[in-house]
């Protein structure tokens, strides 16, 4: 199915569990798109990016601080996770498209972005695709930046295991997709192993924000939503990352947050250190001994910076 904006018979259905909690989806051309809002219904737009495995669940992450800042967060399943339908022909810009006409179902004219993980990426094709003047802020949290340099062009910096994914990712689908499938059993079957190899994986300090129970909960059902599908739409999402990508870093021009620690294990310091110095906009978050999981660790630093170009925004001032 081609890449297509929202139309004027775009349907916004939401349903609300508690004040501050709506599930829903948003019909873009025939397609769902599923999200899980949190924070303030009346506070500005942010939508942000969930990682890999994860879904739109990973808002619950951000809820106590999206609220407290006022502002509207929506995370929502790229197509084929969690309850995202699948799509054909699957594009950086034509994801940013979307961003922008999930806004107009929200009646929205300015909004924020935000990604982390394999969702920064995204984030960043929005900085690149869409009009400063509407996106008026975007974050990009410790993005899996494989492929912005050239295909694959980090291999050599990750581990071995996400080494080894990229070059199944480009050179054998198959493989990749098992790599993929195995972690959709273990997310959905033995959450409990899924735990620990997070825990595995990690530096001391995500094993100090993973230590949280709330915080270890949310991820792992982010996770497992994933799959509700299974795990094509991940595979799909993943080989897009690895792949060069169409968009230029080094030609983004506008600000863009890029928050990193130094001690990732999961996207390494390594990685996302020249895109801080090779994207003119990148205004670069530098956290010493942090990990990964400074998506939750430095949330409130995060929205704050956030909620500030959006105040600025709508009082018609200029973004930090």
């Amino acid at each position: 199915m081609e890449d297509r904006g929202a139309t004027e018979g775009s349907i916004l259905d939401r349903s609300t569990s508690e004040a501050d909690v709506g599930e829903g989806t948003v019909e873009l051309g025939g397609r769902s798109l599923a999200y899980l809002e949190v924070g303030d219904r009346n506070g500005s737009l942010v939508l942000h990016n969930h990682g890999g495995p994860s879904s739109r669940l990973e808002a619950r992450l951000f809820a106590s601080y999206a609220r407290h800042l006022g502002l509207r967060f929506v995370c929502v399943d790229r197509p084929g996770q969690g309850k995202s339908d699948p799509q054909q022909g699957r594009s950086f810009a034509g994801w940013a498209k979307d961003l922008e006409a999930i806004a107009d179902a929200f009646e929205v004219d300015r909004f924020a972005v935000t990604g982390w993980s394999e969702g920064g990426p995204w984030a960043l094709a929005a900085a690149a695709y869409l009009d400063p003047a509407r996106l008026v802020h975007v974050t990009s949290i410790a993005p899996g930046s494989y492929g912005a340099f050239g295909t694959n062009w980090a291999a050599e910096l990750l581990s071995p295991a996400d080494a080894m994914g990229g070059f199944l990712a480009l050179h054998f689908r198959p493989g990749f997709k098992l790599m993929y499938d195995l972690i959709d059993i273990a997310a959905t079957r033995f959450p409990e192993q899924y735990r620990k190899g997070l825990l595995k994986a990690s530096c001391p300090a995500d094993l100090a924000a993973l230590a949280d129970d709330d915080v270890m909960d949310a991820i792992v059902e982010a996770g497992r939503e994933c799959f509700r599908q299974g795990a094509d739409g991940l595979v799909t999402d993943a080989q897009m990352l690895y792949q060069q990508w169409p968009f230029d870093v080094t030609a983004i021009r506008r600000p863009v947050h890029v928050w990193q620690g130094g001690a990732d294990t999961f996207v390494p310091y390594a990685v996302n250190k020249p895109l801080g110095e090779r994207m003119p906009g990148a205004v670069w978050h530098e956290v010493a001994d942090g990990g990964h999981f400074i998506a939750s660790s430095h949330a409130a630093e995060i929205l704050t910076i956030t909620a500030a170009d959006l105040a600025a925004a709508a009082n018609g001032g200029r973004q930090a």
